[in-house]
């Protein structure tokens, strides 16, 4: 049931989630995922485009041979289709037509690449060690590409990308330019206490749409190269996707994941498609839409600007609280960026910074007066998919902004400080499609890279690759970095990474080289998953506990306890916000210390427990609302395990 703001009430969607799970036990799940919500007109019919005709086109590589007209589709067995149903037939067929290609690449080629890459790890990390660089520990299969990521409050990470219409790595992977069945998204949840098993992954297909294509073929909601942020009920708005065709054209979208019932809920379309869009969090909980490629195709970016949910609807807050076919609204400014994914940070002045890949387009948007300023133009050139990362500032929230990478010929890094631009120390070399990331401790982690789009050095669609691109570096808390050890395949485009609870690093992405490594073409489990161990991990003895924390929200200024068995040993309590990220851009990243405002009595012996009385970042600016792990440091900047609190109690 919803009530009159649309919000649909946790009995009515755990009543869905056991249906759905019953239904699972009789027959595969990939045509029986629950739609929340009806597909609204607007998606099933061409929707009106809204982009400024002197916009310049976009800079993305070309990515391969374009189809211009939808491709035949697989004939499903009849045998399969009595069993498993027509739509789910139809996905087996498309899959080995797809992998009747394989010979074109063989599989003894993917296994000789694997274990070359392999060999070149191991060689190149015995030389690094771990309690100064860290390590690479576990690697292993994922049903899933990782073009898009989310670690959810529930410690299970969410996975989405498209199905392969291609296993040769040298072509287009996915279905950029497909119309039709083929353009279809998928996603997947890992949930690390089951391990790295197949067991441990769970199919949560998107909803079924139709897309306004002229087809009228119903498929998994193309949402891949969408935009994602978090709502302060831990769910993650998804916003946009692939129409397909003209090069890859913009889709008007709107999805929440619901982590708690791990289903997909569908909200009404935006006023514009967009493919390749970027989404904020602000200080109010709602989130700002940018850019992104129209339904008119690449080239086309779009200016609206859109926040969701509407402020006629109030701001998704507790987990039950599940938006469903809620609208977003333009705002009265526009963003005219000439190329997508643009940086977006929400700062503790409560404004939101955007910083788009051209140099003289930065930007300051005031979402509650609703309009935009210059800032001065950023150092060097163009910049493709690189990092960019709010940086620590204390017990405060961000006020400065680290640029880094998407162009191979710049090692530098660029701070955005106090309305200026500075040079900071560079990295060891230039790289582009690079993830960066705030580690508990308030170092900085880059791991992936490449020379181009898909071109490792040795030209595009080519998955040799040079080592450097491989290895990740560090970056203390005096700027200085250093690299550190080779993961094990090289990641480029479409590469992730995100910071887990027990302070491991998870990576993943990259298309091309997941095919072009795969152990076995011929399974479902398409992609690969990395687990990097941080130098913190590898400091010796045993590491802080936390034991307990409160389980209620907390407001903004306000001391809290959380019980610890070695309180007496830490010496920093820090907050992380959960990182959800695609194409380089991580826009959630945040980093805050807390302030300790009592200790455990004095003379009590270390180990013997006790409690830490914390305060509350001061407001919403600082820490925009939602849930943050907590984590305990001690004197070597060991991190406990990390646990979920949630700021922003109303």
């Amino acid at each position: 049931m919803a009530d009159r703001y649309g919000f649909v009430r946790r009995s009515a969607a755990l009543c869905a989630g056991t249906v759905a799970a019953a239904l699972a036990s009789l027959t595969p799940a990939a045509s029986l995922t629950p739609t929340a919500a009806p597909t609204p007109a607007a998606s099933l019919t061409p929707a009106a485009t809204q982009t400024s005709a002197a916009q310049a086109p976009v800079s993305r590589p070309s990515s391969g041979a374009r189809i211009r007209t939808a491709p035949v589709p697989a004939v499903p067995d009849p045998g399969e289709a009595a069993v498993l149903g027509e739509a789910h037939a139809r996905a087996h067929a498309e899959r080995r037509r797809a992998t009747a290609g394989a010979e074109d690449y063989p599989q003894v080629k993917r296994s000789s690449g694997l274990a070359a890459l392999t060999l070149s790890q191991r060689r190149t990390n015995d030389a690094l060690p771990a309690a100064r660089f860290g390590r690479f520990t576990e690697f292993f299969p994922s049903p899933d590409f990782g073009v898009h990521t989310a670690l959810l409050p529930t410690g299970k990470v969410l996975l989405f990308s498209f199905e392969r219409v291609e296993v040769n790595p040298t072509k287009e992977t996915g279905p950029t330019d497909r119309i039709g069945r083929t353009n279809a998204g998928r996603a997947f949840l890992w949930d690390p206490a089951l391990g790295t098993g197949a067991r441990a992954f769970r199919k949560v297909e998107p909803p079924t749409v139709l897309m306004p294509d002229g087809l009228n073929a119903p498929r998994p909601a193309p949402f891949f190269c969408a935009g994602h942020a978090y709502l302060p009920n831990g769910m993650v708005g998804v916003f946009g996707g692939n129409t397909g065709g003209k090069g890859g054209s913009g889709a008007r979208l709107s999805f929440v994941f619901d982590p708690w019932t791990e289903t997909w809920f569908r909200n009404q379309d935006m006023s514009v498609g967009r493919w390749y869009p970027s989404v904020v969090t602000g200080a109010d909980g709602r989130q700002i839409i940018m850019s992104g490629q129209s339904e008119r195709g690449t080239g086309t970016p779009t200016p609206v600007v859109e926040r969701f949910p509407a402020l006629r609807h109030p701001v998704p807050w507790r987990p039950y609280d599940i938006p469903v076919g809620l609208a977003s609204e333009r705002l009265r400014v526009d963003a005219p960026f000439r190329n997508d994914y643009p940086h977006l940070f929400s700062l503790r002045d409560g404004m939101v910074y955007g910083l788009g890949r051209d140099a003289d387009q930065q930007w300051l948007f005031d979402p509650v007066e609703e309009t935009r300023s210059g800032l001065p133009r950023r150092p060097a050139d163009f910049r493709g998919y690189g990092s960019a990362v709010p940086l620590p500032a204390g017990l405060r929230g961000p006020d400065s902004v680290l640029v880094l990478g998407g162009d191979p010929r710049d090692p530098n890094t660029y701070r955005l400080s106090g309305g200026r631009w500075t040079t900071e120390e560079p990295r060891a070399f230039g790289r582009t499609q690079d993830d960066t990331l705030i580690l508990p401790d308030g170092t900085l982690l880059t791991v992936n890279g490449s020379l181009d789009t898909r071109d490792y050095g040795h030209g595009p669609f080519n998955p040799k690759a040079d080592l450097k691109y491989r290895r990740i570096e560090l970056r203390d808390a005096h700027g200085r970095w250093r690299l550190g050890p080779a993961q094990r395949l090289p990641r480029g485009y479409h590469s992730n990474a995100l910071v887990l609870p027990d302070g491991r690093v998870l990576v993943t992405g990259d298309e091309l080289q997941q095919i072009a490594n795969d152990p076995d073409i011929g399974d479902e489990m398409d992609g690969s998953i990395e687990l990097y161990e941080p130098p913190y991990l590898h400091q010796g003895g045993n590491r802080p506990a936390l034991d307990r924390v409160p389980a209620g929200e907390l407001g903004y200024g306000k001391d809290f306890e959380v019980a610890s068995s070695t309180a007496a040993t830490v010496t920093r309590a820090v907050l992380l916000a959960p990182t959800t990220v695609t194409h380089a851009v991580n826009t959630s990243q945040r980093h805050l210390e807390l302030a300790v405002t009592a200790r455990p009595v004095a003379g009590r012996a270390a180990g013997t427990g006790g409690t830490l009385g914390l305060r509350t970042p001061p407001s919403a600016a600082d820490a925009p609302p939602g849930y943050y792990l907590l984590f305990l440091l001690d004197g070597k900047g060991v991190p406990s395990t990390g646990k979920w609190v949630k700021l922003g109690a109303r």
